[in-house]
């Protein structure tokens, strides 16, 4: 399978942010986030073909018991499934990051899906990406059949919402409200919020607004604790 690269960090984002965390980023992606902050996995995929007994191994190097598999879109890898129960079986827990457009297939290997459906402000401009994928883009984003499915799973999960200003929230309650409407309540505390960024200095300044918006509407504020640490690089 496509690897762009496989690092040992501090998962930066969501309900296990700061634990150590072994990474397995698969490149390629069916979205085009006009943010995106790993353009090397998605907007210009590259990276070296992996085995899953490999990279099994690789993660049996680390002292940290925790496996996020993320992208790009991990779920557009058709190994992933082998991978993920490779991983199961060495005894890791799992974290699949992925944009909620790709259904889980029947016994995925998962102990926190960790979905981040894609607002508005992910929308590429025609100039950048191309007329093709703005359109792609935008009917690819939000798909909660898809979304429920994962909520269906029996595993942990979490949604994660890129807020980039304050009209972003109004999107997020509305989606929320809808997936909701199709038979599946969400508790407050499993929809984080995290501002959009890729320096500490932006994500500060959205953080104040973003933090009372949460404890306004009982959501869960997700900084992006990565960045604190060693700026937008890769291997972190």
């Amino acid at each position: 399978m496509l690897i762009a690269e496989t690092f040992y960090s501090i998962q930066g984002e969501g309900g296990l942010a700061g634990v150590p965390s072994f990474f397995i980023r698969t490149s390629g992606c069916n979205l085009r986030c006009a943010w995106c902050d790993t353009p090397y996995a998605s907007w210009r995929p590259e990276g070296t073909d992996r085995t899953v007994d490999a990279l099994v191994t690789e993660a049996r190097a680390w002292p940290g018991r925790h496996v996020v598999l993320t992208g790009g879109e991990p779920m557009i890898a058709p190994e992933l499934p082998a991978l993920a129960a490779g991983l199961r079986e060495a005894g890791f827990h799992i974290t699949i990051e992925t944009a909620g457009t790709l259904p889980p297939p029947p016994g995925l290997a998962c102990d926190l899906a960790s979905i981040s459906p894609k607002l508005a402000n992910s929308t590429p401009k025609a100039e950048r990406a191309g007329t093709g994928w703005v359109a792609r883009h935008e009917a690819t984003r939000w798909r909660p059949d898809v979304i429920r499915a994962w909520l269906a799973g029996g595993h942990g999960f979490q949604l994660k919402f890129v807020a980039a200003e304050p009209a972003d929230l109004d999107e997020v309650a509305a989606r929320v409200e809808e997936l909701a409407a199709g038979g599946r309540a969400i508790p407050p505390h499993q929809v984080l919020l995290m501002p959009e960024g890729t320096t500490p200095e932006r994500l500060r300044e959205r953080a104040d607004w973003l933090a009372e918006a949460c404890k306004e509407r009982g959501w869960r504020y997700a900084h992006r604790l990565h960045v604190e640490l060693y700026g937008n690089r890769r291997g972190t």
